[in-house]
């Protein structure tokens, strides 16, 4: 297919539905794209529009919003059975091949998206030049381990705050959003006030919650969704690509989660935001950038 000019905006057919995507730099520049796959499951590419600024070093960049959210088609009535970790897979394929770059493209997945990318990766396919696992967990139980562990540190009234709405099913109350920020301040985005690009993310979910109450659940810690017992440990292995490991010091996606990545992937280093929690590419940009751009040289 032509060249997109620089930011490109459209949508791709995939199967009944539509995936929103941008297109920023040319796809036909010689260099591999990276391709953005946002968190959630359920938030959209807004809060990692940073990336962008790969593109004025040289690499086209690809965000899209995965279905059920942001530009793509929303699906309010579709149950858990309709909302998998597959629908996502054939998702990121369809885009590939919209795109006409499954020949030469690299993934960079952030939080859940990491999670996808490394299933992609595991398949081997023959384009992939690299992956770029970002704050994301190897395993959902893992996960679930250390939010326990984070939890504990809060103090004890917004503990107790926390579970006795959990425990009555009103998480959707303005007092348990309250306590619930005390965690994302200090794990998922401490700058204050959060970034524009952040707020918006975070708005599009609330605004349509529908894939991130379902796979996910209320808030990052408190995981009941679809997801809880998913795990990609058993892939690693098989991912052969240079992986560049990221997170925060202070990331929810503790050392812990991340661990089986450093252990299992063969072909892998882990750069660790001293300064950061979940967004290191909004709280350390030029740190993250000039990592960024480093390690995709190193690919060619």
């Amino acid at each position: 297919m032509a060249a997109l000019a620089p930011s490109a905006k459209g949508t791709l057919r995939f199967g009944e539905h539509r995936t929103w995507y941008r297109v920023t730099g040319r796809l036909d520049c010689g260099r591999p794209p990276v391709v953005v796959l946002h968190g959630g499951p359920g938030s959209t590419h807004d809060y990692l529009l940073a990336l962008t600024a790969l593109a004025e070093a040289g690499w086209p960049v690809v965000h899209y919003d995965q279905l059920g959210n942001g530009g793509s088609s929303h699906l309010p009535d579709r149950g858990a059975d309709f909302w998998t970790v597959q629908l996502f897979q054939d998702e990121l394929d369809n885009l590939l091949r919209g795109l006409g770059i499954t020949e030469q493209y690299v993934l960079f997945g952030q939080s859940w998206g990491g999670m996808l990318a490394a299933s992609h990766a595991a398949r081997r396919p023959k384009g992939l030049r690299g992956l770029v696992i970002a704050n994301s967990p190897a395993s959902m139980p893992l996960w679930l381990e250390e939010m326990a562990v984070l939890r504990a540190q809060l103090p004890e009234q917004v503990q107790q705050t926390l579970l006795r709405h959990e425990a009555a099913g009103t998480t959707d109350s303005d007092e348990y959003f309250q306590a619930m920020r005390v965690f994302y301040d200090r794990h998922v985005c401490r700058i204050l006030p959060w970034p524009a690009d952040y707020t918006a993310s975070f708005m599009e979910i609330y605004n349509d919650p529908t894939v991130y109450f379902t796979m996910n659940g209320p808030t990052e810690f408190h995981v009941i969704g679809s997801l809880k017992d998913f795990s990609v440990i058993d892939l690693c292995e098989r991912i052969e690509v240079p992986t560049l490991l990221i997170s925060g010091r202070h990331d929810e996606a503790t050392p812990a989660t991340v661990q089986p990545y450093a252990d299992l992937i063969g072909d892998v280093r882990w750069e660790i935001f001293e300064q950061s929690s979940h967004v290191p590419h909004l709280e350390e940009p030029e740190k993250f950038t000039a990592v960024l751009v480093e390690y995709l040289k190193g690919l060619s």
